[in-house]
């Protein structure tokens, strides 16, 4: 199967679910939420600078479970540019 390039939409909407991950995990440890979610430091770490645009809805999951973000909301910020206040 060949994997097509993402479009410049797709990355940008990776780089704005990352910055509400962020926001959401606020104070604390990206290692604590990356394990308590089922992955690595360093995916999360991608996922937050969006070198990992387009995580495994699994992986989604998990983090909006682990962060208490619903994860209609995360949607929301992934297609139409909303990010997501600190106090969500």
């Amino acid at each position: 199967m060949v994997r097509h390039p993402l479009a410049p939409e797709q990355i940008e909407a990776g780089r704005r679910l990352g910055a509400a991950l962020r926001s959401a995990r606020a104070g604390r440890g990206l290692a604590e939420v990356a394990l308590a979610a089922g992955i690595s430091p360093e995916t999360l770490r991608k996922i937050e600078t969006g070198r990992l645009p387009t995580p495994a809805f699994g992986t989604v999951v998990r983090l909006s479970e682990v962060l208490a973000v619903p994860l209609p909301e995360l949607a929301v910020v992934w297609r139409s540019g909303l990010v997501l206040s600190k106090a969500s």
